[in-house]
C-alpha cells in the first residue's frame, strides 16, 4: 500500500514510465506473478516491471489450465488487482482479445482502465490454450492483422503510451512454422503493434532468426520449449524484453506442496515450526508487508486523534505510529 508521502509518483502514468524503461535500449527482465500477493513479492525484491501470466491466472483463479477458460472480466479484474498493488509497470496477458477485431476494441479499453501499462495479444482461434502445449491453431492473417488494427486505434482513444504487443503462435500452430510466425508479427507491426511476440522458439538458432528478421521490438518468452539465455546473451540479440511467465506459480506450488505434505504428515503442531523458521526470512514480518503500518500511517494523517485509542491495550500486531513508535 503506499504511503502518503509516495502520492506523487501517481502522476507518472505506468504507461509512460514503461515507455521510458524501454526506450534506454536495454533488455528488460520481467517475471510472471499470478495475483496482487506474488506481484508485491516481486515488486518488493526490486524489478523494473511485471508481467501477469495467464496460465498461472487461469491455474490460480480457477484452479483450471490455460485452454481458453478464463473470461476477459476474470483476466482484466485480476490484471486491476495486480496494477493497483505495485509500484512498477505490469503487462498483461490479454489472450486473443476475447473475440474478433470488435471484441478486442473492448478488450484494449477495459485493460487500459484497470491501469496495466500494456497487453500482448495472439492470433489464436478461440478456445485458445498456452503457446507451450499442443494442439493450438491461429486464425486467417487477415483476421488477425484487423484485429491489431482495431487494438491501436483503441489505444490511441485513450492512451497513445499504451504499448501494444502483437503475438503468434504460428511456430508450433497445426501447419505452422516459424516462417510463418516471423512474417505474421511484421505484419502485426505494420499495423499498428509496438512490440512483436513469436512464441515457442525451440531453439537458440531459431530465437537468432526472430531477432534478425523482425521489424521491430521483440518480447521473448523464456519459458517451456524455448531455450534459455542470460541476459548479456539477449542484450547481444537485441530483445527488448525477456519474461519468465510461471517461475514464480512453479515456486509456490512447490513451497504449499512441501507444507502440506509436512502437515499431512506431522498434524498440525508442523505449523509452529513453520512460523518459527518464517520469521527468519526477509519477508518474515507478514502484518508490515501486507501493509498495516502503511494503514496506520494513513490514519495518522487522515483520522481524529481520539480514533486512534482503539491501539491502546489491544492484542495482536501493533503497527508503528507517525512518531516511529509501537502503539
Amino acid at each position: 500500500m503506499k504511503q502518503p508521502s509516495e502520492a506523487r509518483t501517481l502522476f507518472v502514468k505506468a504507461t509512460t514510465r514503461l515507455r521510458a524503461l524501454l526506450a534506454q535500449g536495454k533488455t528488460m527482465f520481467i517475471p510472471g506473478c499470478y495475483n496482487a500477493m506474488s506481484a508485491r513479492v516481486l515488486d518488493h525484491v526490486g524489478f523494473p516491471a511485471l508481467y501477469m501470466s495467464g496460465y498461472s491466472t487461469s491455474l490460480s483463479m480457477l484452479g483450471m489450465p490455460d485452454a481458453g477458460l478464463t473470461t476477459m472480466t476474470e483476466m482484466q479484474l485480476n490484471a486491476r488487482h495486480i496494477a493497483n498493488a505495485i509500484s512498477v509497470p505490469l503487462i498483461a496477458d490479454a489472450d486473443n482479445g476475447y473475440g474478433n477485431a470488435i471484441n478486442t476494441m473492448r478488450c484494449v479499453r477495459e485493460y487500459i482502465q484497470t491501469g496495466v501499462a500494456g497487453i500482448h495479444i495472439e492470433d489464436q482461434v478461440a478456445p485458445k490454450r498456452c503457446g507451450h502445449v499442443a494442439g493450438r491453431e491461429v486464425i486467417a492473417l487477415a483476421e488477425a492483422v484487423g484485429k491489431i488494427r482495431a487494438a491501436s486505434a483503441a489505444r490511441h482513444e485513450l492512451d497513445p503510451d499504451f504499448l501494444i504487443i502483437a503475438r503468434s503462435d504460428a511456430r508450433g500452430a497445426h501447419g505452422g512454422s516459424l516462417s510463418e510466425a516471423i512474417d505474421r508479427v511484421n505484419a502485426y507491426l505494420d499495423a499498428g503493434a509496438d512490440m512483436a511476440f513469436v512464441e515457442g522458439p525451440t531453439s537458440e538458432q531459431e530465437v537468432e532468426r526472430v531477432c534478425r528478421e523482425v521489424r521491430g521490438p521483440i518480447l521473448y518468452n523464456m519459458t517451456g520449449v524455448s531455450p534459455r539465455m542470460d541476459l548479456a546473451r539477449m542484450q547481444e540479440l537485441g530483445i527488448a524484453i525477456t519474461i519468465t511467465a510461471g517461475t514464480t506459480m512453479r515456486a509456490t506450488l512447490q513451497a504449499i506442496y512441501d507444507i502440506a505434505v509436512k502437515l499431512r504428515d506431522e498434524g498440525p503442531m508442523a505449523e509452529a515450526s513453520f512460523i518459527d523458521a518464517y520469521k527468519r526470512h526477509p519477508l518474515g514480518d507478514v502484518h508490515t508487508f501486507a501493509g498495516f503500518d502503511a494503514i496506520r500511517a494513513l490514519e495518522d494523517a487522515y483520522l481524529p486523534a481520539e480514533q486512534l485509542d482503539k491501539y491502546t491495550d489491544s492484542v495482536g500486531h501493533q503497527p508503528e505510529d507517525k512518531k516511529g513508535k509501537r502503539a
